[in-house]
């Protein structure tokens, strides 16, 4: 993944049997340092690859409605758009996946690659009839690149929407959706895990609260999966849970190391600006947790701050299955830019 050439033989003994399957995803690239102009090359690079039909696809208005059209479901259940990773040709594929390496870090690209490969070990082992896997992800551009007017990327599918809007030289992040299924799974001999650290800090943290903050912390109902999921732009929730002001000055930070876990998916300029602002209102955010304490436990929590929320949800026991969201309620789509 990332800085090195992504080949990942998948292979899985379920029933005694052995089912082998190679997908490659996101070859070496360099990753994105928040230069508009390159992420502005990168596109005009992918869009010359096209012919006309899928250019027409692929270019949409930026003030169009289809924005909100993203998901954590497979594109058998809600169609994407753009165009699929499966229908382009290699080169066209190379150059999609640079857009995309483009507006990453090096941590988010690896991430974002890692999910694919999950969603085709699952086609593979689990559903194989399933419209899902590495060739089920699409990409769309609304708007004209350009260093100066607004445009936005959106690259996505199972468990995956990524709405990338860049106005000159800011790269807003919200609202993205991240997940995984499985976020563990043996390649080659080796475990690999998605999203690992946004699990285990989330339950770190928790557990770094005394029992007096964790009575504020713990939320008295069960949420089981987003709120703010697809589908829910522009509505909003009432804080809940303890408050940064409640937290010591280690806990504050250890939530702020857990908020850049989302933060830190896109480029370094992205990621920096964005942590920074989140960092000033540290005391105004809110962390809220529902589910046991003990890692591996089927877990909800939401990070809630006047420029951020987050929510992380797992759906299976050992959080084999986690969904995320991630949004700014002032910045969702550039909105604050515009």
């Amino acid at each position: 993944f990332g800085g090195q050439s992504c080949s990942l033989s998948l292979t899985v003994s379920p029933t005694g049997s052995s089912t082998t399957s190679s997908a490659t995803v996101f070859p070496a690239f360099t990753v994105g340092n928040g230069n508009t102009a390159q992420i502005v090359a990168a596109a005009n690079t992918f869009l010359a690859t096209l012919d006309a039909t899928q250019k027409t696809a692929v270019l949409l208005d930026f003030t169009s409605t289809k924005k909100s059209v993203w998901s954590n479901f497979p594109i058998s259940d809600v169609t994407r758009n753009g165009i699929l990773t499966g229908t382009m040709t290699a080169a066209q594929r190379t150059a999609a996946y640079n857009l995309v390496a483009m507006l990453c870090s090096q941590y988010g690209y690896e991430e974002l690659g890692k999910t694919m490969v999950a969603d085709q070990y699952l086609v593979d082992t689990t559903k194989p009839s399933w419209t899902g896997g590495t060739t089920n992800y699409a990409i769309a551009i609304f708007g004209t690149p350009s260093t100066t007017a607004p445009w936005m990327i959106q690259y996505g599918g199972h468990h995956m929407a990524i709405n990338a809007t860049i106005v000159g030289s800011n790269n807003v992040f919200t609202p993205s959706l991240t997940g995984a299924q499985p976020t563990s799974f043996t390649s080659n001999g080796t475990t690999v895990r998605v999203w690992a650290n946004q699990t285990d800090k989330g339950f770190a943290l928790v557990n770094a609260l005394t029992a007096a903050q964790q009575t504020k912390a713990v939320l008295n109902y069960t949420v089981s999966d987003l709120v703010l999921g697809p589908g829910n732009d522009g509505k909003t929730i009432v804080p809940e849970g303890i408050k940064g002001s409640d937290l010591t000055a280690a806990q504050q930070t250890q939530l702020l190391d857990l908020i850049s876990e989302w933060t830190n998916i896109a480029n370094t300029a992205a990621a920096t600006a964005k942590l920074a602002e989140i960092k000033v209102n540290i005391a105004d955010t809110y962390f809220a947790w529902s589910g046991p304490l003990t890692a591996g436990s089927v877990v909800y929590f939401r990070i809630q701050g006047p420029t951020v929320i987050i929510e992380y949800s797992s759906q299976q026991k050992n959080a084999a299955h986690i969904h995320n969201m991630y949004r700014d309620p002032t910045n969702d789509y550039g909105k604050k830019l515009l």
